[in-house]
Protein backbone atom coordinates (compact mmCIF):
# COMPACT_ATOMS: atom_id res chain seq x y z
CA UNK A 1 0.00 0.00 0.00
CA UNK A 2 1.27 2.98 -0.99
CA UNK A 3 2.21 5.95 1.58
CA UNK A 4 1.48 9.44 -0.49
CA UNK A 5 1.73 11.67 1.96
CA UNK A 6 6.12 10.51 2.93
CA UNK A 7 6.27 10.18 -1.05
CA UNK A 8 5.26 13.59 -1.45
CA UNK A 9 8.14 15.00 1.39
CA UNK A 10 10.54 13.08 -0.07
CA UNK A 11 9.86 14.48 -3.54
CA UNK A 12 9.75 17.82 -1.92
CA UNK A 13 12.91 17.33 -0.14
CA UNK A 14 14.99 16.00 -3.01
CA UNK A 15 13.89 19.36 -5.24
CA UNK A 16 15.24 21.25 -2.41
CA UNK A 17 18.30 19.29 -2.44
CA UNK A 18 18.95 19.81 -6.53
CA UNK A 19 18.36 23.70 -5.90
CA UNK A 20 21.09 23.40 -3.03
CA UNK A 21 23.10 21.38 -5.34
CA UNK A 22 23.38 18.34 -2.54
CA UNK A 23 23.20 15.10 -4.04
CA UNK A 24 22.83 13.18 -0.85
CA UNK A 25 21.21 14.32 2.29
CA UNK A 26 21.75 12.55 5.63
CA UNK A 27 19.60 12.52 8.55
CA UNK A 28 19.84 11.37 11.65
CA UNK A 29 17.76 10.55 14.78
CA UNK A 30 18.92 13.21 16.95
CA UNK A 31 19.03 16.91 18.61
CA UNK A 32 22.17 19.10 18.95
CA UNK A 33 23.44 17.47 21.94
CA UNK A 34 23.17 14.09 20.59
CA UNK A 35 20.60 13.19 22.86
CA UNK A 36 18.64 9.47 22.87
CA UNK A 37 15.02 10.62 22.99
CA UNK A 38 14.35 13.96 21.31
CA UNK A 39 11.96 16.35 20.74
CA UNK A 40 9.40 17.16 18.61
CA UNK A 41 11.30 19.84 16.76
CA UNK A 42 14.09 17.54 16.04
CA UNK A 43 12.01 14.44 14.34
CA UNK A 44 13.24 15.02 10.98
CA UNK A 45 14.18 11.61 9.78
CA UNK A 46 10.82 10.78 11.21
CA UNK A 47 9.01 13.69 9.12
CA UNK A 48 10.57 11.94 5.87
CA UNK A 49 10.12 8.14 6.33
CA UNK A 50 7.22 7.65 9.28
CA UNK A 51 10.06 5.70 11.07
CA UNK A 52 9.05 6.27 14.72
CA UNK A 53 11.84 4.27 16.71
CA UNK A 54 14.48 6.05 18.83
CA UNK A 55 17.14 5.36 16.43
CA UNK A 56 17.75 4.97 12.94
CA UNK A 57 19.70 7.27 10.34
CA UNK A 58 17.34 8.24 7.12
CA UNK A 59 19.69 8.99 3.79
CA UNK A 60 17.86 10.54 0.90
CA UNK A 61 19.09 10.36 -2.72
CA UNK A 62 17.89 11.39 -6.20
CA UNK A 63 16.22 7.99 -7.15
CA UNK A 64 16.17 6.55 -3.87
CA UNK A 65 16.27 6.61 0.36
CA UNK A 66 17.17 3.95 2.86
CA UNK A 67 17.01 3.52 6.31
CA UNK A 68 19.50 2.22 8.71
CA UNK A 69 18.10 0.86 12.17
CA UNK A 70 19.38 -1.85 14.62
CA UNK A 71 18.00 -5.09 15.63
CA UNK A 72 15.41 -3.95 18.14
CA UNK A 73 13.52 -2.11 15.30
CA UNK A 74 13.42 -3.87 12.49
CA UNK A 75 10.01 -5.18 12.59
CA UNK A 76 8.56 -1.74 13.37
CA UNK A 77 10.90 -0.14 10.94
CA UNK A 78 9.57 -2.77 8.28
CA UNK A 79 6.21 -1.96 9.04
CA UNK A 80 6.45 2.11 8.99
CA UNK A 81 8.34 1.63 5.80
CA UNK A 82 5.44 -0.11 3.62
CA UNK A 83 4.94 2.18 0.79
CA UNK A 84 7.12 5.09 1.36
CA UNK A 85 9.88 3.92 -1.35
CA UNK A 86 12.51 4.00 1.56
CA UNK A 87 14.53 0.43 2.00
CA UNK A 88 15.65 -0.69 5.15
CA UNK A 89 19.11 -1.58 5.85
CA UNK A 90 19.05 -3.81 8.91
CA UNK A 91 22.19 -2.89 10.50
CA UNK A 92 24.62 -5.65 11.80
CA UNK A 93 22.92 -8.52 9.91
CA UNK A 94 25.35 -10.22 6.86
CA UNK A 95 26.35 -8.77 4.20
CA UNK A 96 24.00 -5.21 5.11
CA UNK A 97 26.78 -2.26 4.23
CA UNK A 98 26.94 0.25 6.93
CA UNK A 99 25.73 3.46 6.27
CA UNK A 100 29.25 5.32 5.47
CA UNK A 101 30.10 1.53 3.53
CA UNK A 102 26.96 2.62 1.57
CA UNK A 103 28.53 6.49 0.67
CA UNK A 104 31.70 5.55 0.09
CA UNK A 105 30.50 2.87 -2.87
CA UNK A 106 27.91 5.04 -3.98
CA UNK A 107 29.02 8.96 -4.14
CA UNK A 108 30.59 9.76 -7.27
CA UNK A 109 33.96 11.65 -7.26
CA UNK A 110 33.43 15.78 -5.61
CA UNK A 111 29.80 15.06 -5.57
CA UNK A 112 28.25 16.21 -2.43
CA UNK A 113 26.84 15.23 0.98
CA UNK A 114 24.62 17.75 2.93
CA UNK A 115 23.21 17.16 6.49
CA UNK A 116 22.67 19.56 9.69
CA UNK A 117 26.22 19.65 11.58
CA UNK A 118 24.02 20.43 14.62
CA UNK A 119 22.73 17.45 14.85
CA UNK A 120 25.58 14.84 13.69
CA UNK A 121 28.21 14.35 16.02
CA UNK A 122 31.84 15.79 15.43
CA UNK A 123 33.05 11.83 15.74
CA UNK A 124 31.04 10.82 13.22
CA UNK A 125 31.79 14.03 10.99
CA UNK A 126 35.37 12.88 11.71
CA UNK A 127 34.87 9.60 10.85
CA UNK A 128 32.77 10.70 7.33
CA UNK A 129 35.58 12.78 5.92
CA UNK A 130 38.24 10.63 6.31
CA UNK A 131 36.06 7.70 4.66
CA UNK A 132 35.15 10.21 1.62
CA UNK A 133 38.49 12.24 1.52
CA UNK A 134 39.47 9.64 -1.56
CA UNK A 135 36.57 10.96 -3.84
CA UNK A 136 36.89 14.69 -2.71
CA UNK A 137 33.12 14.60 -1.62
CA UNK A 138 32.53 17.84 -0.66
CA UNK A 139 30.50 18.61 2.69
CA UNK A 140 27.31 21.22 3.55
CA UNK A 141 26.52 21.00 7.17
CA UNK A 142 25.78 24.52 8.34
CA UNK A 143 22.04 24.36 6.85
CA UNK A 144 19.01 22.32 7.90
CA UNK A 145 17.20 21.72 4.31
CA UNK A 146 14.19 20.31 6.18
CA UNK A 147 13.28 23.93 7.34
CA UNK A 148 12.15 24.69 3.81
CA UNK A 149 10.09 21.17 3.74
CA UNK A 150 8.73 21.24 6.79
CA UNK A 151 6.46 24.71 7.12
CA UNK A 152 4.37 23.92 10.13
CA UNK A 153 7.46 22.61 12.30
CA UNK A 154 6.98 22.58 16.26
CA UNK A 155 9.12 25.37 18.28
CA UNK A 156 11.99 24.27 20.35
CA UNK A 157 10.86 23.27 23.40
CA UNK A 158 11.21 25.58 26.28
CA UNK A 159 10.20 24.09 29.95
CA UNK A 160 11.27 25.75 33.24
CA UNK A 161 14.50 25.23 34.78
CA UNK A 162 14.27 23.68 38.66
CA UNK A 163 16.47 23.12 41.33
CA UNK A 164 17.56 20.25 42.86
CA UNK A 165 18.44 20.53 46.63
CA UNK A 166 21.61 19.40 48.02
CA UNK A 167 19.31 16.71 50.59
CA UNK A 168 18.41 15.17 46.58
CA UNK A 169 21.91 15.91 44.84
CA UNK A 170 24.47 15.22 47.77
CA UNK A 171 27.14 17.66 46.48
CA UNK A 172 26.93 21.20 45.46
CA UNK A 173 27.95 22.24 41.93
CA UNK A 174 30.89 24.12 43.57
CA UNK A 175 32.30 20.55 44.86
CA UNK A 176 31.08 19.39 40.90
CA UNK A 177 33.25 22.14 39.29
CA UNK A 178 36.50 21.25 40.93
CA UNK A 179 36.42 17.64 40.13
CA UNK A 180 35.43 18.20 36.54
CA UNK A 181 38.05 20.94 35.95
CA UNK A 182 40.82 18.97 37.97
CA UNK A 183 40.24 16.19 34.85
CA UNK A 184 40.07 19.10 32.16
CA UNK A 185 43.85 20.32 33.27
CA UNK A 186 44.91 16.43 33.35
CA UNK A 187 43.65 16.02 29.64
CA UNK A 188 45.97 18.95 28.80
CA UNK A 189 43.42 21.39 28.27
CA UNK A 190 42.66 24.96 29.81
CA UNK A 191 38.57 25.24 29.26
CA UNK A 192 35.60 22.60 28.21
CA UNK A 193 33.07 22.83 26.48
CA UNK A 194 30.21 21.08 27.58
CA UNK A 195 27.28 19.49 25.65
CA UNK A 196 25.31 17.03 26.66
CA UNK A 197 22.31 18.02 28.43
CA UNK A 198 22.10 14.96 31.13
CA UNK A 199 25.97 16.18 32.18
CA UNK A 200 24.83 19.74 32.25
CA UNK A 201 22.07 19.25 34.78
CA UNK A 202 24.17 16.81 37.10
CA UNK A 203 26.97 19.20 36.97
CA UNK A 204 24.41 22.55 37.74
CA UNK A 205 22.19 20.78 40.02
CA UNK A 206 19.03 21.64 38.16
CA UNK A 207 16.68 19.71 35.39
CA UNK A 208 14.10 20.61 32.94
CA UNK A 209 11.32 19.61 30.95
CA UNK A 210 13.00 19.72 27.26
CA UNK A 211 13.14 16.02 26.14
CA UNK A 212 10.14 14.00 26.51
CA UNK A 213 10.49 11.77 29.74
CA UNK A 214 14.22 13.18 30.63
CA UNK A 215 14.48 15.93 32.83
CA UNK A 216 16.75 18.38 30.84
CA UNK A 217 16.94 21.63 29.50
CA UNK A 218 18.52 23.06 26.56
CA UNK A 219 21.94 24.11 26.70
CA UNK A 220 25.81 24.60 26.54
CA UNK A 221 27.93 24.94 29.26
CA UNK A 222 31.81 26.58 28.90
CA UNK A 223 34.17 25.87 31.88
CA UNK A 224 37.08 27.68 32.48
CA UNK A 225 38.85 27.88 35.87
CA UNK A 226 37.90 31.84 36.58
CA UNK A 227 34.59 31.70 35.16
CA UNK A 228 32.00 29.22 33.56
CA UNK A 229 29.16 30.26 31.44
CA UNK A 230 25.66 28.28 30.65
CA UNK A 231 23.48 29.02 27.56
CA UNK A 232 20.23 28.30 28.16
CA UNK A 233 16.93 30.07 26.73
CA UNK A 234 15.93 32.73 28.76
CA UNK A 235 12.63 32.07 28.68
CA UNK A 236 13.58 28.70 30.99
CA UNK A 237 14.67 30.78 34.14
CA UNK A 238 12.64 31.51 37.00
CA UNK A 239 13.13 34.13 39.19
CA UNK A 240 14.70 31.18 41.58
CA UNK A 241 16.67 29.68 38.64
CA UNK A 242 18.28 33.18 38.15
CA UNK A 243 19.00 33.58 41.67
CA UNK A 244 20.78 30.29 41.86
CA UNK A 245 22.75 30.63 38.89
CA UNK A 246 23.63 33.86 40.49
CA UNK A 247 24.40 33.03 43.85
CA UNK A 248 26.71 29.70 42.57
CA UNK A 249 28.83 32.83 39.58
CA UNK A 250 27.50 30.83 36.83
CA UNK A 251 27.04 33.72 34.14
CA UNK A 252 23.91 32.93 31.95
CA UNK A 253 23.88 33.84 28.24
CA UNK A 254 21.25 33.14 25.51
CA UNK A 255 20.91 29.36 24.44
CA UNK A 256 21.60 30.45 20.69
CA UNK A 257 24.18 32.50 21.07
CA UNK A 258 27.02 29.18 21.60
CA UNK A 259 28.12 29.74 18.21
CA UNK A 260 29.20 32.99 17.92
CA UNK A 261 30.61 33.21 21.22
CA UNK A 262 33.23 30.18 20.00
CA UNK A 263 33.62 32.16 16.99
CA UNK A 264 34.31 35.56 18.59
CA UNK A 265 35.11 34.49 22.68
CA UNK A 266 37.90 32.19 22.31
CA UNK A 267 41.38 32.61 22.43
CA UNK A 268 43.67 31.92 19.87
CA UNK A 269 46.19 29.44 22.23
CA UNK A 270 43.68 28.37 24.42
CA UNK A 271 43.34 24.75 24.53
CA UNK A 272 39.56 23.63 24.44
CA UNK A 273 38.68 20.23 25.65
CA UNK A 274 35.52 18.64 23.64
CA UNK A 275 33.72 15.70 23.59
CA UNK A 276 33.54 14.50 20.11
CA UNK A 277 31.31 11.77 20.84
CA UNK A 278 28.92 14.68 21.88
CA UNK A 279 29.58 17.74 20.20
CA UNK A 280 28.56 18.60 17.48
CA UNK A 281 30.47 18.59 14.11
CA UNK A 282 29.23 22.32 13.51
CA UNK A 283 30.32 23.39 17.19
CA UNK A 284 33.63 21.06 16.88
CA UNK A 285 34.76 22.90 13.63
CA UNK A 286 33.96 26.45 15.31
CA UNK A 287 36.03 25.34 18.30
CA UNK A 288 39.03 23.93 16.08
CA UNK A 289 39.00 27.25 14.04
CA UNK A 290 38.99 29.46 16.81
CA UNK A 291 41.53 27.94 19.16
CA UNK A 292 43.13 24.69 20.04
CA UNK A 293 40.75 21.76 20.00
CA UNK A 294 41.50 18.76 22.45
CA UNK A 295 39.89 15.38 22.30
CA UNK A 296 38.87 14.08 25.22
CA UNK A 297 35.75 12.37 27.03
CA UNK A 298 34.09 15.02 29.21
CA UNK A 299 34.82 13.75 32.87
CA UNK A 300 31.51 14.56 33.57
CA UNK A 301 30.03 11.25 32.32
CA UNK A 302 32.49 9.11 34.81
CA UNK A 303 31.44 11.19 37.67
CA UNK A 304 28.03 11.70 36.94
CA UNK A 305 27.87 7.81 36.55
CA UNK A 306 28.87 6.92 39.90
CA UNK A 307 26.44 7.62 42.32
CA UNK A 308 27.08 9.41 45.71
CA UNK A 309 25.87 7.97 49.43
CA UNK A 310 22.79 10.56 49.24
CA UNK A 311 21.89 9.49 45.75
CA UNK A 312 21.93 5.56 46.61
CA UNK A 313 19.58 6.25 49.85
CA UNK A 314 17.30 8.14 47.80
CA UNK A 315 17.48 5.65 44.69
CA UNK A 316 16.91 2.79 47.65
CA UNK A 317 13.76 4.44 48.62
CA UNK A 318 12.40 5.33 45.17
CA UNK A 319 12.68 1.62 44.38
CA UNK A 320 10.73 -0.04 46.85
CA UNK A 321 7.94 2.56 46.27
CA UNK A 322 8.06 2.01 42.41
CA UNK A 323 8.87 -1.95 43.04
CA UNK A 324 5.26 -1.59 45.02
CA UNK A 325 3.44 0.24 42.05
CA UNK A 326 4.15 -2.80 39.18
CA UNK A 327 3.61 -5.23 41.87
CA UNK A 328 -0.27 -3.83 42.36
CA UNK A 329 -0.33 -3.53 38.88
CA UNK A 330 0.52 -7.30 38.00
CA UNK A 331 -2.08 -8.21 40.78
CA UNK A 332 -4.96 -6.07 39.32
CA UNK A 333 -3.96 -6.87 35.50
CA UNK A 334 -4.47 -10.99 37.08
CA UNK A 335 -7.46 -10.59 38.97
CA UNK A 336 -9.08 -8.46 35.96
CA UNK A 337 -8.12 -10.02 32.50
CA UNK A 338 -11.02 -11.44 30.90
CA UNK A 339 -13.30 -9.87 33.17
CA UNK A 340 -13.04 -6.53 32.24
CA UNK A 341 -11.88 -4.64 28.19
CA UNK A 342 -8.16 -4.02 29.09
CA UNK A 343 -5.89 -2.93 26.30
CA UNK A 344 -1.99 -2.48 26.06
CA UNK A 345 -2.63 1.21 26.07
CA UNK A 346 -5.11 0.95 29.10
CA UNK A 347 -2.80 -1.16 31.14
CA UNK A 348 0.08 1.28 30.40
CA UNK A 349 -2.56 3.70 31.39
CA UNK A 350 -3.07 2.43 34.84
CA UNK A 351 0.20 1.16 35.98
CA UNK A 352 1.61 5.05 34.96
CA UNK A 353 -2.00 5.89 37.53
CA UNK A 354 -0.65 3.86 40.37
CA UNK A 355 2.80 5.60 39.81
CA UNK A 356 1.34 8.79 39.95
CA UNK A 357 0.16 8.27 43.24
CA UNK A 358 3.75 8.43 44.39
CA UNK A 359 4.59 11.64 46.22
CA UNK A 360 7.84 12.04 44.39
CA UNK A 361 6.69 10.71 41.04
CA UNK A 362 7.73 14.08 38.47
CA UNK A 363 7.39 12.01 35.04
CA UNK A 364 8.15 8.64 32.74
CA UNK A 365 11.13 7.81 32.43
CA UNK A 366 10.09 6.61 29.27
CA UNK A 367 7.02 5.92 27.14
CA UNK A 368 5.91 2.46 28.17
CA UNK A 369 5.83 -0.35 25.98
CA UNK A 370 3.56 -2.89 26.30
CA UNK A 371 3.27 -5.76 24.33
CA UNK A 372 1.24 -8.47 23.91
CA UNK A 373 1.36 -11.68 22.22
CA UNK A 374 3.29 -11.39 18.93
CA UNK A 375 4.11 -7.63 19.81
CA UNK A 376 6.26 -8.20 22.57
CA UNK A 377 8.51 -9.43 19.83
CA UNK A 378 9.07 -6.35 18.84
CA UNK A 379 11.48 -5.05 21.52
CA UNK A 380 10.30 -1.26 21.17
CA UNK A 381 6.56 -1.48 20.41
CA UNK A 382 4.60 1.39 21.13
CA UNK A 383 0.62 0.51 20.91
CA UNK A 384 -1.47 3.78 20.04
CA UNK A 385 -5.50 3.57 21.46
CA UNK A 386 -6.07 2.61 17.75
CA UNK A 387 -3.87 -0.28 17.50
CA UNK A 388 -3.73 -1.43 20.62
CA UNK A 389 -4.43 -5.26 21.43
CA UNK A 390 -6.85 -6.01 23.67
CA UNK A 391 -6.06 -8.40 26.39
CA UNK A 392 -7.20 -11.79 27.08
CA UNK A 393 -7.15 -14.91 29.20
CA UNK A 394 -4.54 -16.45 27.45
CA UNK A 395 -0.60 -15.91 26.41
CA UNK A 396 1.23 -13.04 28.08
CA UNK A 397 1.96 -9.49 28.46
CA UNK A 398 5.46 -7.63 28.61
CA UNK A 399 5.79 -4.47 30.33
CA UNK A 400 8.28 -2.45 30.11
CA UNK A 401 8.25 0.67 32.24
CA UNK A 402 9.48 3.05 34.45
CA UNK A 403 9.37 6.54 36.46
CA UNK A 404 11.02 9.60 37.02
CA UNK A 405 11.30 10.64 40.91
CA UNK A 406 12.24 13.32 42.77
CA UNK A 407 15.29 10.51 43.80
CA UNK A 408 15.88 8.49 41.31
CA UNK A 409 14.80 6.84 38.20
CA UNK A 410 13.13 3.71 37.48
CA UNK A 411 13.50 1.16 34.64
CA UNK A 412 11.84 -2.35 34.90
CA UNK A 413 10.39 -5.00 32.95
CA UNK A 414 8.25 -7.90 33.79
CA UNK A 415 6.90 -10.59 31.24
CA UNK A 416 3.08 -11.79 33.08
CA UNK A 417 1.17 -14.72 32.49
CA UNK A 418 -2.43 -14.42 31.61
CA UNK A 419 -3.89 -17.65 30.70
CA UNK A 420 -2.53 -20.88 29.28
CA UNK A 421 0.99 -20.77 27.28
CA UNK A 422 3.17 -23.28 25.30
CA UNK A 423 5.68 -25.83 26.68
CA UNK A 424 8.30 -24.08 24.04
CA UNK A 425 7.13 -20.53 25.75
CA UNK A 426 7.50 -21.67 29.49
CA UNK A 427 11.04 -23.16 28.39
CA UNK A 428 11.84 -19.69 26.82
CA UNK A 429 10.72 -17.84 30.11
CA UNK A 430 12.54 -20.16 32.49
CA UNK A 431 15.55 -19.59 30.32
CA UNK A 432 15.45 -15.48 30.11
CA UNK A 433 14.83 -15.59 34.71
CA UNK A 434 18.15 -17.78 34.74
CA UNK A 435 20.11 -15.28 33.06
CA UNK A 436 18.96 -12.95 35.16
CA UNK A 437 19.23 -14.41 38.03
CA UNK A 438 22.78 -15.55 37.02
CA UNK A 439 23.96 -11.89 36.43
CA UNK A 440 22.15 -10.94 39.36
CA UNK A 441 24.75 -13.23 41.70
CA UNK A 442 27.57 -12.50 39.77
CA UNK A 443 31.10 -11.94 41.49
CA UNK A 444 34.68 -10.61 39.96
CA UNK A 445 37.58 -8.94 40.21
CA UNK A 446 37.64 -5.29 40.20
CA UNK A 447 38.93 -4.01 36.20
CA UNK A 448 35.99 -5.74 34.69
CA UNK A 449 33.76 -4.17 32.00
CA UNK A 450 30.14 -5.36 31.31
CA UNK A 451 31.83 -7.30 28.38
CA UNK A 452 33.19 -9.54 31.08
CA UNK A 453 29.76 -10.19 32.65
CA UNK A 454 27.74 -10.00 29.55
CA UNK A 455 27.71 -14.01 28.82
CA UNK A 456 26.48 -14.80 32.50
CA UNK A 457 23.28 -13.60 31.65
CA UNK A 458 22.92 -14.59 27.33
CA UNK A 459 24.32 -18.58 28.32
CA UNK A 460 20.91 -20.03 28.75
CA UNK A 461 19.44 -18.63 25.62
CA UNK A 462 23.32 -19.84 24.14
CA UNK A 463 22.32 -23.06 25.31
CA UNK A 464 19.66 -23.38 23.34
CA UNK A 465 21.73 -21.57 20.02
CA UNK A 466 19.37 -18.18 20.46
CA UNK A 467 20.27 -14.31 21.06
CA UNK A 468 18.78 -11.17 21.64
CA UNK A 469 19.52 -8.19 19.66
CA UNK A 470 20.37 -6.12 21.86
CA UNK A 471 22.64 -4.88 24.93
CA UNK A 472 22.17 -6.83 28.21
CA UNK A 473 22.16 -3.71 30.93
CA UNK A 474 23.04 -0.04 30.78
CA UNK A 475 23.02 2.83 33.31
CA UNK A 476 20.47 4.03 34.48
CA UNK A 477 20.57 8.25 35.08
CA UNK A 478 19.49 9.76 38.63
CA UNK A 479 16.27 11.80 38.17
CA UNK A 480 17.58 12.22 34.71
CA UNK A 481 17.96 9.43 31.21
CA UNK A 482 17.00 6.07 31.68
CA UNK A 483 19.72 5.10 29.54
CA UNK A 484 23.23 6.13 30.68
CA UNK A 485 27.05 5.82 30.12
CA UNK A 486 29.83 4.99 30.49
CA UNK A 487 28.91 1.60 31.64
CA UNK A 488 27.44 -1.33 29.90
CA UNK A 489 26.70 -4.83 29.59
CA UNK A 490 26.96 -5.79 26.43
CA UNK A 491 29.23 -8.83 24.83
CA UNK A 492 30.37 -8.09 21.36
CA UNK A 493 34.09 -6.37 21.30
CA UNK A 494 33.98 -3.86 18.18
CA UNK A 495 37.32 -2.20 17.47
CA UNK A 496 37.32 1.34 18.86
CA UNK A 497 34.27 1.47 21.03
CA UNK A 498 35.78 2.02 24.51
CA UNK A 499 34.17 0.12 27.62
CA UNK A 500 33.98 1.12 31.01
CA UNK A 501 35.50 -0.30 34.15
CA UNK A 502 32.04 -1.11 36.72
CA UNK A 503 32.74 1.36 39.71
CA UNK A 504 31.56 0.87 43.07
CA UNK A 505 28.07 2.99 43.20
CA UNK A 506 27.35 2.45 39.23
CA UNK A 507 23.94 1.27 38.67
CA UNK A 508 23.13 -0.80 36.00
CA UNK A 509 20.25 -3.01 34.15
CA UNK A 510 19.82 -7.08 34.48
CA UNK A 511 17.39 -7.41 31.32
CA UNK A 512 18.10 -10.91 29.04
CA UNK A 513 15.18 -11.72 26.56
CA UNK A 514 13.87 -13.69 23.83
CA UNK A 515 11.90 -12.62 21.08
CA UNK A 516 9.97 -14.85 18.15
CA UNK A 517 8.76 -12.72 15.77
CA UNK A 518 5.30 -13.56 14.86
CA UNK A 519 5.11 -15.60 18.37
CA UNK A 520 6.22 -13.88 21.29
CA UNK A 521 8.80 -11.92 23.56
CA UNK A 522 9.72 -12.86 26.83
CA UNK A 523 11.82 -10.16 29.02
CA UNK A 524 12.78 -9.79 32.57
CA UNK A 525 14.73 -6.52 33.62
CA UNK A 526 16.41 -4.94 37.47
CA UNK A 527 18.13 -2.06 38.67
CA UNK A 528 21.60 -3.21 40.29
CA UNK A 529 24.10 -1.31 41.83
CA UNK A 530 27.92 -2.06 41.67
CA UNK A 531 29.16 -2.84 44.76
CA UNK A 532 32.98 -3.61 46.54
CA UNK A 533 32.92 -6.54 48.49
CA UNK A 534 35.38 -8.27 49.87
CA UNK A 535 39.11 -6.94 49.17
CA UNK A 536 42.24 -9.58 49.81
CA UNK A 537 45.28 -10.80 48.73
CA UNK A 538 43.77 -11.65 44.85
CA UNK A 539 42.52 -7.83 45.01
CA UNK A 540 39.32 -6.05 45.42
CA UNK A 541 36.17 -8.24 44.83
CA UNK A 542 32.85 -6.66 43.61
CA UNK A 543 29.13 -7.65 43.51
CA UNK A 544 25.90 -6.57 42.51
CA UNK A 545 23.19 -5.15 45.10
CA UNK A 546 19.78 -5.47 43.65
CA UNK A 547 17.08 -2.23 43.83
CA UNK A 548 14.00 -3.62 41.79
CA UNK A 549 11.86 -6.45 43.48
CA UNK A 550 8.99 -7.31 42.16
CA UNK A 551 7.69 -11.13 41.84
CA UNK A 552 8.65 -13.15 38.79
CA UNK A 553 6.01 -15.00 37.24
CA UNK A 554 6.04 -18.59 38.48
CA UNK A 555 3.15 -19.61 35.99
CA UNK A 556 5.61 -19.45 33.35
CA UNK A 557 8.18 -20.72 35.03
CA UNK A 558 9.14 -24.62 34.45
CA UNK A 559 11.76 -26.09 37.15
CA UNK A 560 12.89 -28.96 35.26
CA UNK A 561 14.87 -26.37 33.54
CA UNK A 562 16.64 -25.02 36.32
CA UNK A 563 19.40 -26.23 38.12
CA UNK A 564 19.51 -26.41 42.08
CA UNK A 565 21.54 -23.61 42.75
CA UNK A 566 18.69 -21.45 40.12
CA UNK A 567 15.88 -22.59 42.25
CA UNK A 568 17.88 -21.20 45.36
CA UNK A 569 18.09 -18.00 43.67
CA UNK A 570 15.09 -17.36 42.52
CA UNK A 571 13.56 -18.39 46.18
CA UNK A 572 16.26 -15.97 47.28
CA UNK A 573 14.95 -13.47 45.23
CA UNK A 574 11.23 -13.70 46.07
CA UNK A 575 11.58 -14.17 49.63
CA UNK A 576 13.05 -10.65 49.60
CA UNK A 577 10.33 -9.56 47.34
CA UNK A 578 7.79 -10.36 49.93
CA UNK A 579 9.98 -8.83 52.94
CA UNK A 580 10.21 -5.75 50.79
CA UNK A 581 7.00 -5.21 49.40
CA UNK A 582 4.11 -7.19 51.61
CA UNK A 583 4.38 -3.93 54.08
CA UNK A 584 2.73 -1.56 51.51
CA UNK A 585 0.21 -3.46 50.32
CA UNK A 586 -3.86 -4.44 50.99
CA UNK A 587 -4.49 -7.76 52.90
CA UNK A 588 -5.69 -9.56 49.39
CA UNK A 589 -2.83 -8.24 47.60
CA UNK A 590 -0.72 -9.83 50.41
CA UNK A 591 -2.14 -12.76 50.40
CA UNK A 592 -1.89 -12.91 46.58
CA UNK A 593 1.77 -12.38 46.89
CA UNK A 594 2.85 -14.91 49.55
CA UNK A 595 1.38 -17.28 47.28
CA UNK A 596 3.35 -16.11 44.14
CA UNK A 597 6.58 -16.02 45.63
CA UNK A 598 6.18 -19.32 47.20
CA UNK A 599 9.64 -21.10 47.16
CA UNK A 600 10.00 -23.68 44.06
Amino acid sequence: MENPVIKERLQKLRAVMQQENVDFYMMPTADFHNSEYVNEYFKVREFFCGFTGSNGTLLVWKDGAGLWTDGRYFIQAENELAGTGVTLFRMGDEGVPTLNEYLAEHMQEGETLGFDGRVVTAADGLRLEKRMEEKKIRFSYESDLAEQVWMDRPALPCGKVKVLSEKITGETYADKKKKVMKQVKKAGADSMLLTKLDDLMWLFNVRGRDVECNPVALSYGFLREEETLLFVQKEALTEEASAYFNEIGVTLREYGEIGVFLDKELKADERVLTDRRNCSYCLFKKVQNAAKEVDGKAPTELLKAVKNPVELANMEKIFIADSVAVTKFIYWLKKNVGKMTITEVTAADYLEGLRRQIPEFLDLSFPTIAGYKANAAMMHYEATPETASVLAPEGMLLVDSGGQYLGGTTDVTRTIVLGPISDEIRRHYTAVACGVLNLTHAKWLYGCTGRNLDILARLPMWSMNMDYKCGTGHGVGYILNVHEGPQSLRWKYIEGVSEAVLEDGMDVTNEPGVYIEGSHGIRIENVMVVKNGEKNGDGQFMHFDTLTYAPIDLDAIDVSYMTEEARQYLNGYHAQVFDKISPFLEPDEKEWLKEVTRAV
